[in-house]
């Protein structure tokens, strides 16, 4: 009786320090809830210092120390990057942050001629100086993240000029994408009536695949240079294996990723008949900068045999030899070219444009309620850009988190799935090499905690990856 007796003065207080009060505890729960898995992580990571049994085949004991290391330092990292975050979102809300941002924003459009008539223009000025506030607040984070942590571990390639040129460009590309984009969706939504969620549905769905379809031909290559792919045995096999698939390849670039960083990768884009791959010169062996380095660094010789000349020049490419032989880029792309074959890319559109529909229906259906504003300080209007932030952010943010973990759960089996269809194309042996290759080169730490991984994981950890290749794994 007591408990429920306490509960009483929560129930007695006005709607909107009600709703207050709810997101700021849910945000704080959620904070906990991903400490607390941090914290199981962290202890696995400080207490494996030996390789496990199982792995004994699969990691040096070097490697595994610096991925042990990396990690722990990631940790680290993220634990007090989350609390300031944290910390930041609640003295935000606390202290009316998003109502004095949009009085300032109110403020600088009347002195440039703009009442309060000009909504969408306000709006505008908001979110040009919240994704400031949010650039400036989060550049001290990645630069440490870059210069200290990625540097320390060997991946960071980055100059400084070079992150601040690219941290600047970023900013103006997402400006120009992310204000005309908005100031349209504001106004279908002013516009569009009883049906609006409707249209502001479809707007954000057209969007989407434009900026897909134009993402990797003219946005990417601001940031890195792609080339295509030369002639050559690779191209070769790459285009007989897309034939024997159907898939209607006609692009295939390498992309200049070392000169941020060497974590590598490999993807593929584009609609219909028109889809391109893209591979990271950091996954292939012949075109990784860090084994270039290494030869011109030892000016390294090889005798008419092919043998290297020095046993310490054998001990360095063991260390660095970083990306994978043509055989086994095929068999990652093999497992990339899965996802396309089993459906998966357009799983994942139709289940994230469901989402979008119910998000924008229910948007429809709270936009009317005053309280959601005077809850955030809103009490004399109720601007549209101010009622899509309360609530795609504050309000949908439960629901939001189920839906995050149970699309991890499906991302999981359609990464076993896009496996198992590379296992099928014959490529079992040459996957489950890639895959100890490319966690050696990001450094990947091969155990973790069963409830960090089921929470966090969209890819499965390396050992069960490699248990259901080898379940049938070709001699």
């Amino acid at each position: 009786m007591g408990m429920w007796a306490s509960l009483d003065p929560m129930w007695e207080m006005p709607a909107e320090k009600r709703i207050f009060g709810a997101v700021l505890l849910f945000s704080w729960a959620v904070y906990l809830w991903e400490t607390f898995l941090a914290q199981r992580q962290r202890r696995i990571y400080k207490t494996t210092t030996h390789v496990p049994l199982e792995l004994g085949q699969i990691m040096d004991s070097e490697t595994f120390e610096k991925s042990r290391l990396y990690q722990l330092d990631k940790s680290t990292f993220s634990f007090w990057s989350g609390l300031y975050s944290e910390i930041e979102g609640t003295l935000i809300l606390l202290f009316g942050g998003i109502p004095y941002l949009w009085r300032l924003s109110g403020r600088f459009c009347g002195s440039a001629g703009f009442g309060p008539e000009y909504e969408i223009t306000q709006s505008l000025m908001f979110l040009l100086m919240a994704t400031l506030f949010s650039a400036l607040t989060g550049l001290p984070w990645s630069l440490y993240n870059t210069f200290v942590i990625e540097e320390k571990h060997g991946f960071n390639q980055q100059t400084l000029g070079f992150f601040m040129k690219d941290a600047i460009k970023k900013f103006i590309v997402t400006q120009c994408i992310l204000l005309p984009v908005s100031s349209l969706l504001l106004y279908i939504i002013k516009i569009g009536g009883d049906y609006f969620f409707i249209y502001a549905w479809l707007f954000t769905l057209v969007v989407s695949l434009v900026l897909v379809t134009i993402y990797a031909d003219y946005i990417a290559p601001l940031f890195d240079k792609f080339t295509p792919l030369p002639e050559g045995k690779l191209k070769q096999e790459i285009e007989v294996m897309a034939k024997s698939i159907d898939f209607p390849l006609t692009k295939v670039y390498v992309v200049e990723g070392s000169k941020r960083s060497s974590h590598s990768n490999a993807y593929f884009y584009g609609f219909f008949k028109n889809k391109r791959i893209v591979l990271f010169d950091t996954l292939l062996e012949e075109y990784s900068v860090l084994n270039k380095d290494i030869q011109e660094e030892s000016g390294m010789e090889t005798r008419n045999d092919g043998e290297w000349d020095s046993e310490e020049i054998k001990a360095k490419i063991k260390n660095k030899k970083q990306g994978c032989k043509n055989e086994e880029v095929l068999a990652v792309l093999g497992h990339e070219l899965g996802h396309w074959k089993l459906g998966h890319t357009v799983k994942n559109i139709i289940i994230s444009q469901m989402n979008s529909f119910l998000c924008f229906f229910l948007f429809a259906v709270l936009i009317g309620r005053k309280e959601l504003f005077a809850a955030f300080g809103f009490y004399d209007s109720q601007p549209t850009l101010i009622g899509l932030l309360i609530i795609f952010q504050f309000i949908f943010s439960p629901y939001n988190e189920v839906l995050s973990f149970c699309l991890t759960v499906l991302s999981r089996r359609f990464e076993f799935q896009a496996d198992a269809f590379a296992k099928k194309l014959g490529k079992a042996k040459d996957l489950y090499s890639a895959l100890i290759k490319l966690n050696k080169d990001n450094l990947g730490f091969p155990v973790s905690d069963w409830l960090f991984s089921m929470w966090h994981y969209s890819h499965p950890p390396l050992l069960e990856r490699l248990q259901a290749l080898k379940n049938s794994k070709q001699d």
